[in-house]
């Protein structure tokens, strides 16, 4: 490999939208970082099958009923 081309390559701490914490490695943000996710492969259907619901971490979900109550979603 040639030098000083490469991306710095560390862990970092990966906050689940329940709760759970893992350490990954990776060249995203620095060393230390938490990468909080919206949406993760426990709770999407896309990766559930259908059966899990999504959780509302940052309000956005009450944001979209409440905006469009009237629409029937």
């Amino acid at each position: 490999m040639r030098k000083d081309i490469h991306p710095d390559y560390h862990m970092i701490d990966v906050k689940m939208t329940d709760g759970t914490v893992f350490q990954t490695r990776t060249t995203w943000g620095k060393a230390g970082d938490q990468m909080a996710l919206d949406i993760d492969p426990s709770v999407h259907p896309a990766w559930t099958g259908g059966t899990a619901k999504l959780m509302d971490t940052g309000g956005r979900v009450s944001k979209f009923k409440n905006k469009y109550a009237g629409l029937g979603f």
